[in-house]
């Protein structure tokens, strides 16, 4: 949408600046050719000269007798000391004019606009840093406007949403024909939120609804409607809405909504902050429009436990849609989306690829084949393989290897040994995800080593044992330390958090001890953060939390005692691992069969 052209001061100044060019230029064209002082003298003296004007810097008047076909003259005028001295030097003299009215207004006018000018530029980029914005716009909406051509997107571009998508066809349905829609009464939903952990799509869906409808796409982020002064965001949100009910049928989408939408009350003095009063006007806007204009309001948020009660209550945001990261259909179904972009092998495999990257967002799976291809082009490759793919996820996941970094013999017989332990731990239990390869290359993000473990499968439930069976795999590194070397070292550190998250979450989240059933500490909601428990005041006795400690203590100690045990009775293929391992740096269980899985034990 063309914004209006607008003058400004700038404009004006200009427009006066050739004004003054072209009126000085006028001036120099029309005055008569100056008559030198000296002949100014002589003409006076011989009573040439008639209806004289004189003036402060100049004279002028008439000629009795034409000179050169000239009836009218003017000259500068010259002190009449200096005048009479230079006469009787008998020297032809004239005198010059000190300036026009150009110069003479520039003189003081120039350095005024250069001060000004600076000053705008400083404050304007003042405003910027502190986000006050452009003073002349301050109460404008930002939103961008997207139709067809500019988003790009349909629903063809994306895929392993399908319930999501499903859900907004009937917006699209609504936007194209909405009598026939709603012929049996029915109406749109006010506004649609979709909720999900970052990278699944939300944003693009909600381009690929505007590009399936044909219809524009205004898109602005909660963050633009806040600034410094009260009022400003309110007057955003009217003016987006206005615009939107101009623009009809269409499509508002806003992003990042808890910038905008936040739970009111929390940590706030009072009630006239510019958030609470652009929220309030969020709201007004919500229940102040009608959905059969052909106006849809589109969020997305991935922290929707702190929005406001007020905006996901029915008849504002009507609908939520929760657009989670994809199962391994939905993972297959959006690497064939970015697979066409790239110049692929024809047995390429893409369900063993979507098998390897269990919890991949979609976001993660762009990332993933942009990944590979890049290590493809490194290494002159005519096409991505599978050998790529699976090199790019060891990067995502355990990231790049750093062949500089040298470690001592001994370090490395250590860190050897404590890989082999988990790999062959893991090859031992049942449950466990098959050993994907093994290395002792330290790695950028700090490890020394690591031991790859993909899941061939998606899982939502998971039984004690398999959990007490995870925590024998991460201690057994630590436990081949131990039975090989006498001595144990900081290597664990890692898998020692691990092993405690797990076991408090059996005790005071799964009710799967002998404490009890009752839960005592609560999962966040929130999409964001690695806290996979919140963190509150403890509203148990004394006495319940040492139970508690005593238990997360023994289920340590007895996953650390089974991880010694099982190597123990695998010590042959734990000393020949390692072996294989400090000469080839890398084991996979090709060319080990030992960290193949065995018949599982429990």
């Amino acid at each position: 949408m063309e914004k209006p052209q607008q003058w400004t001061v700038w404009y004006f100044l200009v427009a006066f600046s050739l004004l003054l060019v072209v009126q000085d230029w006028w001036a120099a064209r029309s005055a008569t050719e100056p008559l030198p002082y000296s002949e100014f003298m002589r003409l006076l003296k011989e009573e040439k000269l008639s209806d004289l004007r004189i003036e402060q810097q100049q004279i002028t008047g008439k000629l009795k007798e034409p000179i050169n076909n000239r009836t009218q003259f003017s000259t500068v005028r010259v002190e009449p000391e200096l005048a009479e001295a230079l006469t009787e030097s008998q020297v032809t003299f004239s005198g010059t004019r000190e300036g026009g009215l150009l110069s003479n207004l520039l003189g003081w006018l120039l350095p005024f606009l250069m001060i000004f000018a600076l000053w705008s530029l400083l404050f304007r980029r003042l405003m910027d840093k502190q986000g006050l914005g452009g003073m002349v716009s301050v109460g404008k909406s930002k939103a961008k406007v997207f139709v067809q051509r500019d988003t790009g997107v349909t629903f063809d571009d994306v895929a392993g949403i399908d319930e999501a998508k499903a859900e907004l066809q009937e917006v699209v349905s609504f936007l194209k024909d909405q009598p026939k829609y709603s012929r049996l009464g029915a109406r749109i939903p006010k506004g649609i939120l979709l909720v999900g952990p970052p990278g699944t799509g939300k944003t693009l869906v909600a381009k690929a609804v505007a590009g399936e409808a044909s219809v524009p796409f205004f898109s602005i982020s909660g963050s633009e409607f806040v600034e410094m002064f009260v009022g400003v965001g309110a007057a955003r949100v009217r003016d987006l809405f206005e615009q939107a009910r101009k623009s009809a049928p269409c499509i508002i989408f806003i992003d990042e909504l808890d910038a905008l939408g936040k739970m009111r009350g929390v940590g706030a003095f009072g009630g006239n902050d510019e958030k609470e009063q652009t929220l309030n006007q969020l709201l007004a806007e919500l229940d102040g429009f009608d959905p059969r204009e052909g106006v849809v309001l589109l969020a997305a948020t991935n922290r929707p436990e702190i929005l406001d009660p007020a905006l996901l209550r029915a008849g504002r945001f009507d609908r939520q849609i929760v657009i989670d990261r994809p199962d391994r259909r939905g993972r297959v179904a959006i690497l064939k989306v970015h697979v066409k972009r790239i110049q692929a092998t024809a047995d390429l495999d893409l369900d063993r690829i979507a098998g390897i990257t269990t919890g991949f967002s979609g976001a993660d799976l762009a990332n993933l084949v942009n990944e590979a291809a890049i290590l493809a082009t490194r290494r002159g490759a005519d096409r991505v393989s599978m050998d790529d793919f699976t090199s790019a996820v060891e990067r995502i996941v355990v990231g790049s290897e750093r062949h500089g970094r040298l470690l001592q013999p001994h370090e490395r017989e250590v860190v050897a040994h404590h890989e082999m332990g988990h790999a062959l731990a893991a090859s031992s239990l049942a449950g466990m995800d098959p050993v994907h390869k093994v290395s002792i290359i330290p790695r950028s993000v700090g490890a020394l080593g690591y031991t790859l473990q993909r899941p061939t499968e998606d899982r939502f439930l998971i039984t004690l044992q398999e959990l007490k069976n995870r925590m024998v795999v991460l201690l057994a590194g630590r436990a081949a330390e131990d039975l090989v070397f006498g001595e144990i070292s900081t290597g664990a550190a890692d898998d020692l958090a691990k092993v405690t998250d797990i076991a408090r979450q059996i005790v005071t989240r799964f009710g799967m001890s002998e404490v009890g059933q009752a839960v005592l500490e609560r999962q966040s909601s929130s999409y964001l953060g690695e806290q996979a428990i919140s963190l509150r005041e403890k509203d148990y006795s004394e006495q319940t939390a040492r139970e508690v400690d005593l238990c997360i203590k023994a289920l340590i100690d007895d996953a650390y005692g089974r991880a010694k045990a099982l190597l123990q009775g695998r010590r042959a293929d734990l000393e020949q691992g390692a072996q294989l391992l400090l000469e080839k740096e890398t084991l996979t269980p090709e060319e080990f069969p030992a960290l193949r899985p065995l018949a599982a034990t429990p």
